[in-house]
C-alpha cells in the first residue's frame, strides 16, 4: 500500500486548471457507444480505474473499443452485437458499472457473471437487482441475491412502472436501460429528481425518451445510432478545489469547462448558502449538458443546515463539505444522507473518523454529521479506506496544517483523479 507525506502548511492557491472529465457521463458514453449501431467517438473521456473497468466489461462482450489517451472510438453492432463472455466480468471498484450493466444484460438473452474488489462486493445490489427480477429478469448471488459476485440470465422483460425506494441515478438508469429491451413503456417516478445524465445522453442516441418533472418514460425496441459525445469536465472532481480556495489564505483560483448539469451543481449552491465568494460563467452546451467556468476566491465561511432535495446533488461533495464546515463561523449540520453509508465505504463512518483524527470537532448521525466550526486542525497519520474522496479530503486538509499529513494509499485517487496531485501543486506553484 502506498503513502505520501502531505506538508504544504498553509500556502495559497492561484491559477487556471481543468479537471479531468466527468466519471458518470465517461460511463454513460461508453455504455451508449456499444449499445449504439455505428461509430460512437468520445474526447475528454475520464481514463480512471471505475471508466476502465466499463471498457473492459464490454470488450469482452465483443464490443470493438480503442482509446488513445483520452479519446475512445467505439463501433458496434448494437445491442444483438453483445456476445455472452466466455468468462466473469470484473467491474472493479465501480458502481456505476455494476448497476447500469446489471440493467443492460438483464434484457439480453445470455447468461453472465459479474463481480467486484472486496469495497464493491459490500455494497448493496439488490436495490436494482429488484426491479430486474420484476420485469422478468433471473438474477442471483450472495447474501439471498443481495451482493456480489452475481449472475444475470435475461431476456424477455415485460415494461414497469418503478417508483424507487433510494434515491439513486444508478438504479433509475438501470431500470431505463432494461427498458430498452421490453416491448412497451417502462416508467420511472422519482420522490426527488436524481442526476439525468442518462436521460440527456439517451437522446443524443437518439433514443425515443420523454421526461415530465420527476417522470421519465422509455419505449422499448429503440435502435440507438453512433454519435460524437464531449465529456465535460467533473464538478464533483472540481468541487476538492473549489473548497481548497475557500478555505486556504489569500487564494483565487478558476476550474474551466466544468460541467453545470443542474442535478449536479448542488456544491455551487451549497458554498453560496455557507458565504463562499464563488461566480460561474455558462459558455456552451452539448447534448444537453451546460459547460462553464467557475471561480473561487478566498472567503469566511459560515455554518449551514443542508438537508432535504439537495443532498441527492451533493452526495459525492459530502465529504469535502465536512472539511469545508470545520472552518465555517458556527455548527453544521448535514442530514438525509443515509445513501453516504452504501458508497466505496460508509462515509458518514469514514469522513468522521478522518476529520477526528485530524482535530476537528465532528458527530455522526444515523443519516449525516454535525461538524463544529472553527476549528484548528493537526497533522497525524490518515488513511483513504480505500475510497478516492476521502483520500482527496485528506490532501485538502492538509493545506491548513501547520505539521505534515501522511496519507495511506492515495493510490485509489486514480479512480477519479488521476492527475490530482499534478494539480494541486501547479495551483500551489503558482501561488507562491
Amino acid at each position: 500500500m502506498s503513502h505520501k507525506v502531505l506538508a504544504f502548511q498553509n500556502q495559497k492557491l492561484s491559477g487556471k486548471i481543468r479537471v479531468p472529465g466527468d466519471k458518470s457521463i465517461s460511463h454513460r458514453a461508453v455504455m451508449f457507444g456499444a449499445l449504439a449501431e455505428g461509430k460512437t467517438t468520445i474526447t475528454n473521456f475520464l481514463v480512471g480505474e471505475d471508466c476502465l473497468s466499463t471498457i473492459g466489461a464490454f470488450q469482452s462482450m465483443g464490443v470493438a473499443i480503442q482509446r488513445e489517451q483520452h479519446t475512445v472510438r467505439i463501433e458496434s453492432a448494437g445491442f444483438e452485437g453483445l456476445k455472452e463472455p466466455v468468462e466473469p466480468i470484473n467491474l472493479g471498484n465501480s458502481g456505476t458499472t455494476a448497476r447500469l450493466l446489471m440493467g443492460i444484460l438483464a434484457g439480453l438473452p445470455h447468461h453472465y457473471t459479474l463481480y467486484g474488489d472486496a469495497s464493491l462486493s459490500k455494497r448493496p445490489m439488490d436495490r436494482i437487482a429488484d426491479p430486474l427480477r420484476e420485469m422478468g429478469a433471473k438474477i442471483d448471488g450472495r447474501n439471498n441475491g443481495r451482493l456480489l459476485p452475481m449472475s444475470v440470465r435475461g431476456g424477455g422483460l415485460s415494461p414497469i412502472t418503478f417508483y424507487p425506494a433510494v434515491k439513486s441515478a444508478q438504479v433509475k438508469s438501470g431500470v431505463l436501460l432494461a427498458g430498452l429491451l421490453t416491448d412497451g413503456e417502462t416508467i420511472v417516478v422519482e420522490e426527488t429528481k436524481t442526476r439525468d445524465h442518462t436521460e440527456n445522453m439517451l437522446k443524443a442516441f437518439g433514443a425515443d425518451l420523454t421526461v415530465e418533472g420527476n417522470k421519465v418514460t422509455v419505449r422499448g425496441n429503440q435502435t440507438l445510432r453512433g454519435c460524437e459525445i464531449e465529456v465535460p469536465g467533473d464538478i464533483s472532481s472540481a468541487a476538492f478545489f473549489l473548497v481548497a480556495a475557500a478555505i486556504a489564505p489569500d487564494s483565487e483560483i478558476t476550474i474551466e469547462n466544468v460541467g453545470l448539469n443542474p442535478t449536479r451543481t448542488g456544491i455551487i449552491d451549497v458554498l453560496e448558502l455557507m458565504g463562499v465568494s464563488i461566480s460561474v460563467k455558462e459558455k456552451k452546451n452539448i447534448g444537453g449538458e451546460p459547460i462553464g467556468d467557475i471561480t473561487v476566491h478566498s472567503s469566511e465561511p459560515k455554518a449551514a443546515v443542508i438537508e432535504g432535495d439537495i443532498i441527492p446533488r451533493i452526495i459525492d461533495e459530502i465529504p469535502i463539505i465536512a472539511l469545508l464546515a470545520t472552518q465555517a463561523k458556527g455548527q453544521t449540520v448535514i442530514k438525509d444522507a443515509e445513501e453516504l453509508r452504501f458508497k466505496e465505504t460508509d462515509r458518514i463512518d469514514s469522513v468522521v473518523k478522518t476529520l477526528t483524527k485530524l482535530g476537528a470537532s465532528i458527530t455522526p448521525t444515523t443519516d449525516g454529521m454535525v461538524i463544529e466550526g472553527g476549528t484548528s486542525l493537526n497533522g497525524g497519520v490518515t488513511e483513504s479506506f480505500g475510497d478516492h474522496r476521502i483520500g482527496m479530503m485528506i490532501a485538502i486538509a492538509s493545506l491548513l496544517i501547520d505539521d505534515k499529513v501522511e496519507l495511506h494509499d492515495d493510490e485509489c485517487i486514480n479512480i477519479s483523479y488521476p492527475t490530482f496531485f499534478e494539480d494541486l501543486h501547479k495551483l500551489l506553484n503558482e501561488g507562491q
